[in-house]
């Protein structure tokens, strides 16, 4: 079976991710299938918009392959995981620059890998199936796939407290705080995508008039409290904040955080702010390879895909175990420039 299906219908170019087994999950194979179709339409005046979908199951992606990555760490050095991200955020660089219209439908699982193939889209659709999230540290990586950028562009912390928590969002809180552009009902897509292969000049128009009105947003009743307690860069601020606070929803947040790998929250909240000022999406991609260049060998990822993943005793011992054990030196390490012939390039 092929992990992904390209092909033209009408004028757009078809991406559909078809590993349903594994809530199609992102393999090397299939970044390298999505790329050499992105770069054979690119200018191919046949195609003028590329779709990118999902087969059956019940997610668009759900992330990378994290079985693939954690034994690579354990038993080539990261070699292969490294080569993996390498290429994997060429596409979504790729897709970032791409200049024809992109439109990804975010129905389901949209975790990881997937945010990294969605959120580069021209248009971005999400339904009552969405459920979007970076899970990383629950598993000691980071948010990456442009997790730096999307994230950090935000309307206030937002981005920080996603980044940090691994909240799952819906389709309309995707909506409501611009992950997603559309909001369509998921009974609708089919037609949508037909209507847009034809001409896809109206796409945006197209994806509006099958719009659905979305029910209230969650988050918005919470973006005060984001705001306020998830302002600071320094995590421990930001835990002495929460628990300070009295609420239950404080409370709650902080114990999530608590399962956390306090180097990776960390890492997201210096990744964010150095992808806040970064020049272009291109330069994000360098930071965030560095970054994943380093921790796809350090204890926390093997550990926390043990725990999470393979054991699924959900009982990672993290090290450092605590926020201040993860010192500045560390994260320094972590977000060093690496040689030159090994830092990322765009494609």
């Amino acid at each position: 079976m092929t992990d992904v299906l390209h092909r033209i219908e009408g004028r757009a170019g078809f991406l559909r991710l078809n590993r349903p087994s594994a809530i199609h999950a992102l393999t090397l194979d299939m970044v390298h299938a999505m790329t050499g179709a992105l770069l054979a339409w690119r200018d191919n005046p046949a195609v003028e918009c590329v779709i990118i979908d999902h087969a059956e199951g019940r997610g668009f992606c759900s992330g990378g392959d994290i079985a693939f990555l954690r034994n690579s760490a354990i038993n080539d050095g990261g070699v292969s995981g490294r080569k993996f991200f390498h290429d994997e955020y060429q596409l979504n660089n790729l897709l970032f620059t791409y200049p024809k219209p992109v439109i990804a439908f975010m129905d389901g699982i949209t975790m990881g890998g997937g945010v990294g193939i969605s959120q580069p889209a021209t248009f971005r659709v999400a339904t009552e199936n969405t459920r979007f999230a970076m899970p990383e540290t629950g598993i000691g990586l980071f948010p990456d796939v442009g997790g730096g950028w999307y994230l950090s562009h935000l309307q206030g912390r937002i981005g920080q407290f996603l980044a940090l928590t691994g909240a799952r969002l819906d389709g309309a809180e995707c909506f409501e705080i611009g992950l997603a552009t559309h909001y369509l009902p998921a009974s609708t897509l089919a037609e949508a995508k037909a209507e847009i292969a034809q001409d896809p000049s109206r796409a945006d128009a197209i994806l509006a008039s099958y719009a659905d009105a979305p029910p209230a947003a969650r988050i918005a009743a919470n973006v005060e409290q984001i705001d306020r307690l998830f302002a600071s860069d320094r995590y421990e601020d930001i835990l002495a904040v929460l628990g300070a606070d009295g609420s239950d929803w404080a409370a709650k947040e902080l114990a999530t955080l608590n399962t956390k790998s306090p180097q990776t929250c960390k890492v997201a909240l210096r990744q964010l702010a150095e992808g806040a000022k970064a020049a272009s999406f291109a330069d994000n991609m360098v930071i965030e390879y560095r970054i994943a260049s380093r921790v796809l060998t350090l204890p926390d990822f093997t550990e926390g895909v043990r725990a999470v993943i393979v054991d699924k005793d959900n009982a990672p011992k993290w090290n450092p175990a605590t926020p201040e054990g993860v010192t500045d030196d560390l994260l320094d390490a972590i977000f060093a420039p690496l040689p030159a012939q090994e830092e990322w390039k765009p494609l």
